[in-house]
């Protein structure tokens, strides 16, 4: 039995509560969305930037702000990053247009930005005996997935009983503990000296947003359209720079290092592919469950409580796994499930029943999501140096960030194509675009698994642990 001591477990829970608060954040809002259409006279599409406006500024900034833990303090950094995020929960709360809403989403995010990537670096510095670390990793990992399920419960709950609204309040009280309890329990890191990569920080989160503004751009108007051909060539462009501006940085925000093992970059870019097919699903199946099957918000919402159950479940499982086949045979075999529930929930219709069409593939998804999260962060934190911890746990966020809203983005694009090339009855059509794009989602499952066999496999030296 693994024993943490006191103190270590009342930093955990600080650890945990922050993450929970901002994952939750980017889920609450999703069972909320048919409402917040209707109510913003907001199409499928444009509803998109809800969750894009929060999340670009979360995982473009996050490097930034793993930057700004390294040279200021994490310790402080977290403390600034949930203030603010404390402040602009309030002001979504408050929004009364959409580009109000859209506006302080992104300062959400900007503030997540500056709070999460000190998460990870606190937590790696502190649990250093490896199982106490793999518990710590496992819990953490659990709260990272499992909380955005359980804000589509919580907000669906709020948006029936009470407004949408409630959600983003809810994270006032959180906060102001949190504030409270983060310089008496957590120890400030060592500063080191050093100048922000503003450049590289820049080209990077605008040239992530230029991406996903192109593709919801195709979604919404076509592929032929000036502003979409522009928008992703500059999106490209930018990205390319932000390689060759880290290339030469003396001090980059992206040590191009962290690349180096090949392991570490296959879990890096298997995240990404993962979670651009997993988090999708959080936008797409709620509007199915309300718009074609006739749910409310809290009975979409509830609708996942299968998901969340066994994910959360499968924390107490991992270790075990882990410490018994390793983390490449638990993360492949986590993929396959992964790509086997999806794909069955694709096969929905305007004729599905809840039971057992969507209840037992979500519940398949969640085994599955239970299994690759924490072999993918411990792969991704290994091997690297204390000096590279903020960064590498920055891209960590970075990589599922970045999923979530190119994810959704693309698949968006696919949703809009199904939808206007199917002649059919409303509900059906909207049941038929659905389907299609959680194949999508299975599809980029399925590209994550090739990643991590690719990166593992061309090499002599497979990692366990």
């Amino acid at each position: 039995m693994i024993i943490i001591s006191k103190s270590k477990q009342i930093m955990l829970t600080i650890i945990i509560a922050c993450q929970l608060m901002i994952v939750f954040d980017a889920s609450i809002m999703v069972t909320a969305l048919p409402e917040i259409g209707r109510t913003l006279n907001l199409s499928t599409a444009h509803l998109s930037w809800v969750q894009n406006a929060y999340i670009l500024a979360f995982g473009g900034l996050m490097l930034l702000g793993a930057r700004a833990g390294d040279i200021w303090g994490r310790r402080r950094m977290f403390s600034v990053g949930i203030a603010l995020f404390t402040l602009a929960s309030i002001l979504v709360g408050i929004a009364q247009s959409a580009e109000f809403l859209f506006i302080t989403r992104a300062l959400q995010g900007l503030a997540a930005a500056i709070a999460t990537p000190s998460t990870l670096a606190l937590l790696s510095v502190t649990f250093v005996e490896p199982k106490e670390r793999t518990k710590a990793i496992a819990l953490y990992s659990a709260v990272a997935g499992a909380g955005g399920s359980i804000g589509l419960i919580l907000g669906g709950i709020l948006t029936d009983l009470i407004s949408w609204r409630v959600g983003m309040f809810l994270n006032v009280p959180i906060g102001i503990a949190l504030l409270f309890m983060v310089p008496r329990y957590l120890p400030e890191t060592e500063k080191n000296t050093g100048h922000f990569d503003l450049m590289g920080a820049l080209t990077s989160v605008f040239g992530i947003t230029a991406l996903v503004y192109g593709f919801v751009q195709a979604a919404a108007n076509g592929w032929g359209k000036l502003e979409t051909i522009l928008s992703l060539i500059i999106g490209v462009v930018l990205l390319v720079a932000f390689v060759f501006i880290e290339a030469r940085a003396k001090q980059p925000i992206t040590p191009l290092r962290l690349f180096a093992s090949r392991q570490r970059s296959g879990a890096y870019l298997g995240r990404f592919l993962v979670v651009c097919g997993n988090f999708s699903i959080f936008f797409f199946v709620p509007q199915f469950l309300q718009n074609v099957l006739g749910f409310t918000s809290f009975e979409s919402g509830l609708a996942f409580l299968p998901f969340t159950a066994v994910q959360f479940g499968m924390m107490y499982l991992m270790p075990w796994l882990i410490s018994w086949f390793g983390n490449l045979k638990v993360l492949v075999v986590g993929l396959i499930i992964a790509i086997m529930g999806t794909s069955w929930l694709s096969q929905i219709s305007t004729d599905s029943q809840f039971f057992p069409q969507i209840f037992l593939p979500l519940t398949v998804m969640g085994i599955a999501a239970g299994m690759v999260f924490l072999p993918f962060t411990t792969i991704g934190l290994s091997g690297v140096d204390s000096r590279d911890s903020g960064a590498a746990s920055g891209l960590i966020n970075v990589a599922h960030q970045t999923g979530s809203s190119l994810g959704i983005a693309v698949l968006i694009t696919v949703f809009e194509a199904a939808n206007r090339s199917a002649a059919l009855p409303l509900k059906q059509n909207f049941a038929h675009a659905t389907s299609v794009a959680i194949m999508g989602s299975a599809i980029f499952i399925a590209a994550s698994l090739v990643v991590v066999l690719f990166s593992f496999l061309v090499s002599p030296k497979t990692q366990r642990s």
